[in-house]
């Protein structure tokens, strides 16, 4: 049996979303920017799903600019804001428990002479917003916060934090943006929430294709380009237009908005009898996800795309390559960060211990994912935690 379990990673490509974009590496295949029909067809390609993403979202077409993916949106919002807000103030805030697409971009401003504050964040992994209110000042530009943890699912307080921002800049006069990285929440709830600057998603993950993204602008936020040259996306984003990636992510957001709710039904009915089953029949487990999941994207709960597990006295990596062997792929934390050394970041700043955090494996979702599916992976979980437990207790 395969068993796909890492789709915070990736999500296999929909087959009409392969269908669409073939059309366009083989047929249309114009420069949406040459003036002959070829050109103007790609146009109406990339302006087509240009609409069913900005609907997905829930922005004005206009509002929406094509991207590489994630980390280049990530990237843009934050050097981009950095640049345009500088004579403002130099304060930048974000959390501990961050992508590393907005981490290392920060740090790089820290490096410049940006003030930069790192929040904590609380024992089940959401911002500590005490912290985040003492942090806000006249000087602070900028706020990055993610929507959904890639590493425990929980569902950040983005719709508070913006709420907060904004009657902040009234009281203060002040311009504080609020950026969101969506990359984990678009495609699994409806993410815009009234108050927010800037959005970042991601294709691949809602079986899109790679190497495309998007980043949501407010009218009238002022936002410096990073990629500049040919003037593309209204001067934007330069660079020729990736029109099947493009094409193919408008085609993944229609689908996935379409049938959101029996998605999201699907990935909480999965998430929540894998969950029972591991509890029931394996010991000292620590659940590192808040248990409840929200198919309606219910701030403080877990997404239902998410499930992060601590088997004690057991090795994350040795538990997930046991369960490749059976057809099982699940992660031990971010596909972005789990090639380097180290700890998982995120766990680490929810307070758990080394042992905790090496045990730790994250199981995420996709509606493809059926309960037949988590009988055989709670069956091969649990022989291999108690196999590496057994030889473990000889050492």
């Amino acid at each position: 049996m395969f068993v796909y379990l890492d789709n915070s990673a990736t999500t296999r490509q929909y087959d009409a979303v392969t269908e669409k974009m073939i059309k366009y590496m083989k047929e249309d295949f114009g420069n949406p920017s040459s003036l002959h029909r070829p050109g103007i067809d790609a146009e109406k390609a990339v302006k087509e799903a240009r609409r069913l993403v900005a609907s997905a979202i829930g922005c004005a077409d206009d509002e929406l600019y094509f991207t590489s993916g994630g980390t280049e949106s990530d990237n843009t919002a934050i050097f981009g804001a950095a640049e345009a807000g500088k004579r403002r103030g130099n304060r930048i805030i974000t959390t501990q428990v961050e992508h590393p697409a907005v981490l290392e971009s920060v740090k790089r401003l820290g490096d410049s002479g940006f003030d930069v504050v790192f929040l904590p964040v609380n024992s089940d992994g959401s911002v500590n917003m005490d912290a985040l209110k003492e942090a806000v000042n006249s000087e602070t530009i900028l706020v990055s916060i993610m929507q959904v943890n890639n590493e425990s699912g929980i569902i950040m307080p983005t719709g508070e934090i913006a709420s907060y921002i904004t009657g902040f800049n009234k009281s203060n006069g002040t311009e504080v943006l609020f950026h969101v990285d969506a990359v984990q929440s678009f495609g699994k709830m409806r993410v815009m929430k009234p108050g927010i600057d800037m959005m970042s998603v991601s294709a691949h993950k809602i079986h899109g294709p790679k190497g495309i993204g998007g980043l949501y602008v407010k009218k009238g936020r002022n936002i410096r380009p990073y990629i500049v040259g040919g003037g593309q996306e209204k001067h934007f984003r330069s660079g020729t237009e990736n029109v099947p990636g493009i094409a193919g992510f408008g085609k993944a957001a229609e689908i996935s908005y379409k049938n959101l709710d029996a998605r999201l039904e699907s990935m909480a009915k999965a998430r929540t009898y894998l969950l029972e089953g591991i509890r029931t029949e394996i010991k000292d487990i620590r659940i590192n996800s808040v248990e409840k999941c929200s198919v309606s994207g219910e701030e403080g709960l877990s997404s239902p795309s998410v499930l992060n597990i601590s088997f004690l006295g057991t090795r994350g990596e040795v538990i997930l390559h046991t369960l490749e062997q059976s057809g099982i792929y699940v992660s031990t934390g971010s596909a972005c960060s789990s090639n380097k050394k180290g700890q998982s970041h995120v766990l680490t700043a929810m307070g758990l211990k080394d042992k905790e955090i090496e045990g730790a494996i994250r199981f995420s979702f996709s509606e493809e994912n059926t309960i037949e599916e988590m009988d055989y992976v709670l069956d091969k979980l649990k022989e291999a935690v108690l196999r590496f437990r057994k030889l473990g207790s000889f050492r």
